[in-house]
């Protein structure tokens, strides 16, 4: 279209895109030709761990924080990763993006349960019915007329 010597705003319009990228093409085809408009991928970024030592932190993560990252609770945290992965393969990583990592390899963020596994529900049960309502304040326990006012005519 430049060849024709069609104006590069016609030709940003009639392609969609904006006239900034017809000068760059334009620019590109004049420094290195037609192989240099050729597309290339974007691959970004190269990765901080390597496939092998993805595939050892995935090993580290499911032996659980005690064995195997030696944390004092059994509890993954994105903090706790980063500390893990900084220990083990000497690469620094923001809590904030271990999420991304995480992903890439295969888990899901979870949550704790609410309730311990430990929890007696019958002895729950017991001091609900029995405990709770002895120690609980019952109604009027301040004494009657305690709502009441002492204001005449009211």
């Amino acid at each position: 279209m430049l060849r024709e010597g069609r104006e590069p705003m016609a030709i940003a319009a009639e392609l969609g895109c904006h006239v900034k990228s017809v000068h760059r093409w334009k620019r590109l085809k004049a420094r290195g030709g037609h192989a240099a408009l050729r597309a290339r991928p974007n691959t970004g970024r190269p990765p901080r761990l390597s496939a092998a030592q993805k595939q050892q932190l995935t090993a580290l993560l499911l032996q659980g924080a005690l064995a195997g990252g030696g944390f004092a609770t059994d509890l993954w945290t994105c903090p706790r990763i980063v500390t893990l992965i900084k220990r083990r393969f000497g690469v620094a990583y923001h809590h904030d993006h271990i999420g991304r990592l995480m992903a890439a390899i295969g888990f899901t963020c979870q949550k704790p349960k609410l309730r311990a596994d430990e929890r007696d529900e019958a002895a729950i049960e017991h001091w609900i019915r029995h405990d709770w309502p002895r120690i609980k304040k019952k109604p009027g326990a301040r004494g009657p007329g305690w709502f009441s006012s002492t204001k005449a005519g009211s």
